[in-house]
């Protein structure tokens, strides 16, 4: 028989676990996208511009929503581990159960976001600003897009919202509520201050296609760079600098 799993083993074995399971949500995400992007490719190529309604902003919500998933799990991870031992530790009824509303209430933000990106969208595609693949047809519109998110990584709101991100500890420990019903409204404000941070970045999904999974997987590590690694902060505001060249570029070629 195999020895009794001790406290330390059981919390290091579920540590795993979490980690595991944001991961496979995550690689399923990217997979679906990769599907997606290959059935949109081929439909687009064979298919005049199609209408924009209900069954499409459907469509787009779903893809959106999946997009959000694959790229802001992996970066949301250090949080969730560190809301898991804290709560672990203060034995009031959250640990597994309770992380799994953490995670749902970050979810929830982004799908409250990926609903706005959807209608956007819609809207770009309305007025011909958008290819059949989500990209930019018009330089004026990626250069915009472009200034804006790498203006935003210079803000004050970026800053603070991203000292949220960056200090797990300090966040689980300044917003902490009891019971599964603060685990949930703990994981939905975190996804608030996350969306603080990257919605200016998600929006460049726009710039060169939102089923671009070179650029998705351009943006996620940029994300997760700022999120985690040390500096990342001035390896966002770097990356700012290069989105206000790069469009500046773009509208100014456009010009010439």
């Amino acid at each position: 028989m195999s020895p009794p799993l001790t406290q330390t083993s059981v919390f290091q074995r579920d540590r795993l676990l979490i980690l595991a399971g944001l991961f496979v949500l995550a690689i399923l995400a990217w997979a679906y996208m990769a599907e997606m992007a290959s059935h949109m490719s081929m439909a687009s190529s064979t298919s005049p511009r199609q209408a924009w309604n209900a069954e499409a902003f459907g469509v787009a919500f779903g893809m959106w929503s999946v997009m959000m998933m694959g790229m802001m799990l992996p970066s949301a991870s250090p949080m969730v581990l560190t809301f898991y031992g804290i709560s672990r530790r203060r034995t009031d009824g959250h640990e597994m159960w309770g992380t799994a509303l953490f995670v749902l209430g970050y979810v929830l933000v982004w799908v409250g976001y990926s609903a706005g990106a959807a209608l956007l969208q819609g809207g770009l595609h309305a007025v011909a600003l958008l290819t059949p693949m989500g990209a930019s047809a018009n330089p004026y519109f990626a250069g915009g897009l472009l200034v804006m998110a790498g203006l935003y990584q210079f803000t004050p709101l970026k800053d603070a919202c991203m000292t949220g991100c960056r200090s797990p500890m300090g966040f689980i420990m300044a917003e902490w509520r009891p019971g599964h019903c603060g685990a949930l409204v703990m994981g939905w404000r975190h996804g608030l201050n996350c969306a603080g941070c990257c919605w200016a970045t998600m929006a460049l999904m726009f710039v060169l296609g939102v089923m671009n999974l070179l650029w998705m997987a351009a943006l996620t590590a940029l994300c997760l760079i700022e999120k985690i690694a040390p500096g990342g902060d001035r390896f966002g505001r770097l990356a700012g600098v290069g989105f206000i060249g790069w469009g500046a570029w773009l509208v100014g070629r456009a010009l010439l």
